[in-house]
């Protein structure tokens, strides 16, 4: 497969950087040079100082013959005319990051693809989301619903006492099929754990279950959860915008920001907040608009460390439930070191979005996991696939992948080694990112 990717920003490179294990062939344009770097030195890739909107680029780079055109930058009229030149010159889909939520309306899709643009992703709702689904469960560091939402899967940060720890998977302590745990992440290492793998304290757990059984997954890990009814945001960013919105009326809801101007332009778009004009990172100034009284605080300013310690100084004075938007990927690790209670990443996010459109097609999505060098993927067992002819355990999968469970008929079902898949199952898989195509030719 080829592919062109416009806008050697943080979304662009990352996708990039992605793409470039997966034997395709990738190539990276942007206007600066200084973006680009060294990077077709370092990954597998072509870099190539183009405007994205100039034909005679376009063409020069090969866009008739690309299969894939996924524009960037960091300005939706270049990304949305730079689709519709690549479209026209004979790419074959193109997509396009945009910052207008009205283009993503229902009614609106036919016009975009009328116009040469196949699809369209907006960065901030993505976040947004992410967002809104961690105040829902707000005693894991993650969650995500698989297979629309038959499976879960919970990622829970593990203290001294909970009653998983200490437990040997080869003593048979977790094979009650109430959840399966798939993977754990110790300090920097990501562990697909085997029998003689044990949890231990401060453990990032990444723990597949049905829906049914996630209270469960709750008291093994030792937590508890608490509602969630004061939210106070810090930044007036488009994600606090659009996780705001997404909130509804039902909460009581704060955003503080410091910028005079933001703050009208806020107060005519949201109802549903009190907009305060003031320095977030200021504690007189939080202590004074009631974080004392805050069950969840958000900080979404473009200013990643800011975010950190932000969100450090809401737990000293006792928020149970604190995320930081992190845009430096390289902070990620600090963050969870910190006991941040969520992280999320944008252009990770927009990422898993865009590489899910590359996989082939036993691939039905794909996540690839803010805080551990993995992905979680669900797949569609096809008939007289490798992965139906043998038990699970005798099928010869890579050393670095654990199904965690798989939905047949609309029931979840978790896996172990003696389970058989058969054709049409979903399954949801959890493996290194460096796995993915090799499990490909178990579904297909």
């Amino acid at each position: 497969m080829r592919i062109i990717i416009a806008g050697a920003g943080a979304v662009g490179t990352h996708l990039a950087k992605l793409l470039s294990r997966e034997n395709m062939d990738i190539s990276l344009i942007d206007e600066d040079a200084s973006r680009l770097g060294d990077l077709s030195a370092d990954y597998d890739m072509l870099t190539r100082v183009a405007c994205p909107t100039s034909m005679r680029d376009l063409r020069d780079i090969g866009v008739r013959d690309v299969d894939i055109f996924v524009a960037v930058t960091p300005h939706e009229s270049v990304n949305i005319t730079a689709c519709m030149l690549a479209n026209k010159l004979g790419a074959k889909k193109t997509l396009a990051r945009i910052d207008n939520y009205e283009y993503l309306l229902p009614e609106n899709r036919r016009m975009f693809e009328e116009l040469g643009l196949n699809h369209l992703i907006y960065p901030e709702v993505l976040a947004a989301k992410e967002i809104t689904d961690s105040l829902h469960v707000n005693w894991m560091r993650y969650h995500l619903s698989l297979c629309n939402g038959v499976l879960e899967l919970c990622v829970v940060k593990l203290r001294e006492g909970a009653p998983m720890i200490g437990k040997k998977f080869s003593s048979g302590a977790f094979n009650h099929g109430l959840f399966r745990v798939v993977a754990m992440k110790r300090g920097m290492e990501t562990i697909i754990p085997t029998g003689n793998d044990e949890i231990m304290p401060d453990d990032m757990v990444y723990i597949v279950c049905t829906r049914d059984n996630i209270d469960y997954v709750r008291q093994q890990s030792g937590k508890d959860s608490h509602s969630v009814n004061n939210i106070m945001f810090i930044g007036g960013t488009r994600i606090a915008q659009k996780a705001v919105q997404a909130l509804g009326s039902e909460k009581n809801i704060k955003i503080i920001e410091p910028d005079r101007e933001r703050c009208y332009a806020l107060s005519e778009k949201i109802s549903n907040a009190l907009i305060i004009n003031a320095d977030g990172r200021d504690m007189d100034t939080l202590k004074e608009e009631g974080i004392l009284d805050v069950d969840a605080f958000i900080a979404v300013t473009e200013n990643s460390e800011a975010n950190i310690f932000a969100c450090l100084a809401a737990q000293k004075l006792g928020v149970k439930r604190t995320i930081a938007e992190i845009e430096n990927i390289d902070y990620i690790p600090l963050a969870e070191g910190l006991d941040i209670g969520a992280v999320i990443n944008k252009k990770t996010i927009t990422s898993s979005y865009i590489y899910q459109m590359m996989l082939d097609t036993s691939v039905l999505n794909v996540r690839n996991l803010t805080s551990a060098d993995a992905q979680i993927v669900e797949f569609e067992a096809k008939k007289d696939s490798l992965i139906t002819r043998k038990k699970i355990k005798d099928v010869g999968l890579p050393f670095n992948v654990n199904i965690g469970g798989l939905v047949r008929d609309g029931i979840g079902v978790l896996v172990n080694g003696d389970t058989q898949i058969l054709p049409d199952d979903k399954v949801a898989v959890f493996c290194r990112a460096s796995e993915i195509r090799k499990l490909d030719k178990f579904f297909r």
